[in-house]
């Protein structure tokens, strides 16, 4: 086993990421930037390199100084979390060249899964079901009317590289189509370095519904259930949950075999997750692969108790899969809040500045992955996110009345965050019988609105 490894990450996945390397006898080196010297992760490893300014383009993203913290630490491994270069497939490429191990999947899995569209011809080829849009990528507005007048609107126009909702468009007629055509190219180009896009017919009032996989290097892959990632806000999750209160064995089992097929199919290696639309009828289509660990997949830890970064720093060690896909047991129910520094009285403005006050929940069934403190000051330069809370229960009705009460212990201040949002999600007739879909945060954000 690795006798130390280094974090290419912050906040709290850093220190998820410290946690399980601790657990397992590992030794940790935190990299930061400037104004996180005083971050938790920083506090908790073993060792610490300050690796630039505080832009993620000057730190996080600066594959020199990270690989240069790497070399002065003496360390045999590099755990990229999510976020900044957990799919960038040339950081991966580097790690190899400067022999320390990627925890995470190979280039050649990162390069090939992280294209959308190129994912989506490989599962198409394999018998998954696929949404019907564009062949290939589109380049000009013309292209795209052309796709569009043939799908028929509603369609949605998705960056080939994207991820958390950006390059992303939904078009109800030409003119938007056009506007939204060259939005999205910008949008692709300025968040991922490529302004490729498709089309594809929008899936209107779907479930969003995603399995979490595990492979090693020896050709054994297993899934570990589904997530439920539907209540959604501009394609960005806000509340997850497993299982999903749609699902039955019989659904479980052809979705979760179609996933596995598909990982198996192009040698994936280490943690990804096969996201997938679900209609009103339980028909799925096959969305895109997440090529690294994802912020949700702890819920999948509660039901199932496989400890998922820890899979993946055995997987990274050679080690193969200690248990077959009979071996993994769902028990009970998970449900996990994204707090976000936000204030959602004006459209989610970010929120930042110092905690003054902090109340985290905890007791009996409650989880909670932060990195923040009574005086951290959050920052303006990376992700809003600053914990996650996640309950567990026998029953989902439980878990949702065990995260009521966890956000009801929440006290911040003066920073705003979601968690007021979160609340008025968990009392929802709609969200409590598992009925809603992809539109529900929107439509209640618009009820809340003309309150």
């Amino acid at each position: 086993m690795f006798s130390k490894i280094l974090i290419a990450n912050r906040g709290e996945v850093a220190i998820r990421i410290i946690r399980a390397a601790k657990e397992m006898g590992i030794k940790t080196v935190a990299v930061f930037s400037e104004i996180d010297s005083s971050s938790l992760h920083v506090r908790l490893a073993d060792e610490a390199v300050c690796i630039g300014k505080a832009p993620a383009s000057e730190s996080y993203l600066n594959i020199p100084s990270i690989i240069s913290a790497a070399e002065i630490t003496d360390v045999e491994a590099i755990h990229p979390g999510y976020g900044f270069l957990a799919e960038d497939a040339h950081f991966a490429e580097i790690c190899e060249s400067c022999q320390i191990r990627f925890i995470g999947p190979t280039p050649e899995n990162i390069r090939l899964m992280g294209d959308k569209m190129a994912a989506k011809q490989i599962a198409k080829k394999l018998g998954l079901p696929t949404i019907p849009g564009s062949p290939g990528v589109i380049n000009t507005k013309e292209e795209a009317l052309k796709i569009a007048k043939k799908l028929k609107y509603p369609v949605i126009i998705k960056a080939t590289r994207g991820g958390g909702g950006k390059g992303m468009r939904i078009c109800h007629n030409d003119i938007r189509l056009v506007s939204a055509f060259l939005t999205a190219q910008r949008e692709a180009e300025a968040a991922f370095g490529n302004p490729n896009v498709y089309i594809e017919k929008y899936v209107e009032k779907p479930r969003h519904v995603e399995f979490q996989l595990l492979g090693d290097a020896h050709g054994h892959v297993i899934h570990l259930g589904e997530r439920d990632c539907t209540v959604q806000r501009r394609h960005q999750k806000l509340i997850e949950e497993a299982p999903s209160p749609i699902m039955n064995k019989k659904l479980r089992k052809k979705m979760g075999e179609l996933a596995v097929k598909c990982a198996r199919s192009i040698g994936y290696v280490n943690a990804g997750t096969i996201e997938f639309l679900v209609d009103k009828g339980n028909n799925f289509y096959f969305m895109e692969m997440n090529t690294r660990v994802q912020v949700e997949h702890t819920v999948t830890e509660m039901i199932t108790g496989i400890d998922i970064v820890k899979e993946q720093i055995r997987i990274a060690n050679g080690e193969k899969l200690n248990r077959k896909q009979d071996d993994v047991e769902f028990k009970g129910s998970s449900v996990e809040c994204r707090i976000y520094a936000e204030d959602t009285d004006h459209d989610f403005r970010p929120c930042p500045g110092r905690i003054a006050s902090l109340n985290l929940p905890g007791g009996p069934g409650i989880r909670v992955d932060t990195h923040i403190y009574a005086g951290y000051e959050i920052s303006p330069y990376y992700d809003s996110m600053i914990a996650k809370f996640i309950s567990y229960a026998g029953t989902r009705k439980l878990a949702i009345s065990v995260m009521q009460r966890a956000l009801d212990e929440f006290i911040i201040e003066p920073i705003k965050t979601t968690a007021a949002f979160h609340k008025k999600v968990l009392a929802n007739p709609s969200f409590l019988r598992g009925k809603h879909t992809t539109d529900f945060a929107e439509n209640l954000l618009e009820k809340t609105k003309e309150l």
